[in-house]
């Protein structure tokens, strides 16, 4: 497997992507892979390299900039790190759109087939994608946040898949149905799989804090990546 930093810009923020791919030869399809609000750490990268060993290439996108990382413990620093794309959806859109195409001018990928995937923030990166019309064959929620910022949505052209724990106080069920409600009202090609007995971040074998609503669960895990396998099966 080959692996490699990618530098790139967001107008004048600097930013860092971690690319992985097998050797092939030909171009493959894209999966952009959105960190958790810590940051692009191991957590993002090693997902990238999970996607790769599926036959794509897999890019751990920068959401935050060059050298800026959060941590596994920090709640604060985390939320100074996501707030301020939180609250300003068209920032967002920018930073991801720029990881996108970033993506599609390497030189591995078929830039014609193309999909995103995040974890918590990174979640909510992901359906900002979706709701921006980028041309995406599909988007992947994992554990993230569903609710909508304040601006306009463009037509849905990706198919959203959202893997979601039911007792995530995070996404409590009444902005489940609200999110459902806004993706057939916008004609989008979606699903969401609730997790039973399952609270947020359930993906990170890091997670063990109930009281905050972040707890690991293996089951949880092995459903979402035999999910995710068959979702992007399904859009390439």
């Amino acid at each position: 497997m080959k692996k490699e930093l990618l530098d790139y810009k967001d107008g004048s923020t600097e930013l860092e992507a971690f690319v992985a791919y097998e050797d092939a030869d030909s171009p493959k399809p894209l999966v952009l892979v959105v960190h958790d609000w810590s940051g692009r750490r191991e957590f993002a990268c090693n997902a990238a390299e999970r996607v790769a060993s599926m036959g794509y290439v897999g890019m751990a996108v920068d959401m935050y900039g060059k050298g800026v990382f959060g941590s596994d413990d920090d709640v604060e620093l985390n939320s100074s790190l996501m707030n301020p794309f939180a609250s300003d959806r068209g920032m967002l859109r920018n930073r991801i759109t720029a990881a996108l195409i970033a993506g599609r001018n390497l030189s591995q990928v078929d830039a014609s087939k193309v999909a995103a995937m995040g974890y918590c923030f990174g979640g909510m990166c992901v359906l900002e994608l979706a709701r921006s019309g980028a041309d995406v064959a599909g988007v992947v929620s994992i554990h993230g946040i569903f609710a909508p910022g304040d601006i306009a949505n463009e037509d849905v052209k990706a198919k959203v898949l959202c893997l979601h724990g039911h007792d995530d106080p995070m996404v409590p069920p009444e902005q489940v149905l609200s999110f459902e409600t806004e993706m057939t009202e916008a004609g989008a090609d979606w699903q969401v799989h609730a997790y039973g007995n399952t609270m947020h971040a359930f993906t990170n074998p890091h997670a063990n804090n109930p009281d905050f609503g972040t707890m690991y669960k293996e089951v949880a895990e092995k459903r979402t990546y035999q999910s995710l396998g068959n979702f992007l099966d399904e859009i390439f």
